[in-house]
Order: C-alpha cells, then sequence, then structure tokens
C-alpha cells in the first residue's frame, strides 16, 4: 500500500479505439503543445486518495467484472470558456458514476461529488477568442456519432504527466433485446 503522501489517483473511462484515434488528433491539432502530455481522456473522477490504492482497485475490479461496455453518443461541442471540448452521453455511465461516488464518498473532493458531466477536452488553455474560433470552425460540421466505453482505468496524477496504474476493462456481457 502507498503511503499517505502518495498521489492522488484519476479514473478514467477507456474509450474504443476509433474514438481515442480521433479525439487524439484533435487534441494533437489544437491544445497548446507545451502543456499537452496527454492523451483525450474522458474523466470520471480527478482526486481519489492514493494513499488507499489497494481498495480502490479492489473496487474498481468489481465494478469492471458486472459491467459491460457502454454504447456512448457524442452529442455535441461545449465551450469551455478556455478550451473546448465534445459532450458525451449515456445513461449507464451515470449509473455507474454515481455507484463510484456512493463507494467513495468519504474521499470525494467537491468536484468530484458533482453530477457527472461526461466530456472530452481537445482544446484547454487558450485565449477565449481562440476557444471561440474552434468552435466557429468545427460545429457546421458536426454530427453526433457514436463511440465505447470499454473499461476503467486508473492515473497517478504526477504534477503533469499521468502515470498509468491499472486497467480495469469490462466483463459483462452486452445483453440482448
Amino acid at each position: 500500500m502507498l503511503s499517505p503522501a502518495a498521489p492522488p489517483l484519476i479514473l478514467t473511462l477507456t474509450l474504443d479505439d476509433a474514438a481515442q484515434t480521433y479525439f487524439n488528433a484533435l487534441r494533437r491539432q489544437h491544445f497548446p503543445p507545451k502543456i499537452n502530455y496527454l492523451a483525450a481522456h474522458l474523466t470520471l473522477f480527478h482526486h481519489l486518495p492514493g494513499h488507499e490504492l489497494e481498495a480502490v482497485c479492489t473496487q474498481l475490479h468489481r465494478h469492471a467484472l458486472t459491467q459491460a461496455q457502454l454504447p456512448l453518443t457524442v452529442t455535441g461541442l461545449r465551450s469551455l470558456g478556455w478550451g473546448l471540448a465534445f459532450t458525451l452521453e449515456n445513461d449507464e455511465l451515470r449509473t455507474l458514476h454515481r455507484q463510484l461516488q456512493q463507494q467513495f464518498a468519504a474521499h470525494l473532493t467537491p468536484q468530484d461529488q458533482q453530477k457527472l458531466q461526461p466530456h472530452v477536452t481537445i482544446q484547454n488553455k487558450v485565449a477565449p477568442a481562440e476557444a471561440r474560433q474552434l468552435l466557429t470552425e468545427l460545429q457546421p460540421d458536426f454530427a453526433p456519432f457514436g463511440a465505447v466505453g470499454t473499461g476503467l482505468q486508473l492515473w497517478a496524477y504526477r504534477n503533469g504527466p499521468w502515470e498509468a496504474l491499472q486497467a480495469f476493462p469490462f466483463q459483462a456481457a452486452v445483453s440482448q433485446l
């Protein structure tokens, strides 16, 4: 187990290869290069307790065993003021997030106690005019499209680049209607 001074943990949703490739390409194109040291990602939690790594991993493993892959809809573009993100929707993802919030409630920061607003940031920390320009460029050609949430990925926050700690692929079969 890590010491109490262990770095905080970040939890993201793993996306299918096609969606990941698409978002990564946009991020490389539009994110300021000097601070773009991460791949595109959909953050579920920003600050889980690093000193509870073993317990966090146990909970995530349990959830991944019973969770089927999640069909996501990329529904639009969202201004971040200083950047731009794609919004994604799936009710099951919101349910999973609420369940994890309940399990990690004692350790959550105010940010992680909020309702999940799934998004993938492709631009951040730019002047608002630059962000508005990108929205103006991308909005006319945008059409909703699908992506798939394939699992969970746990990271250690290292004041910049994140260290990948463990992946938790979703294991349950998709139910047939």
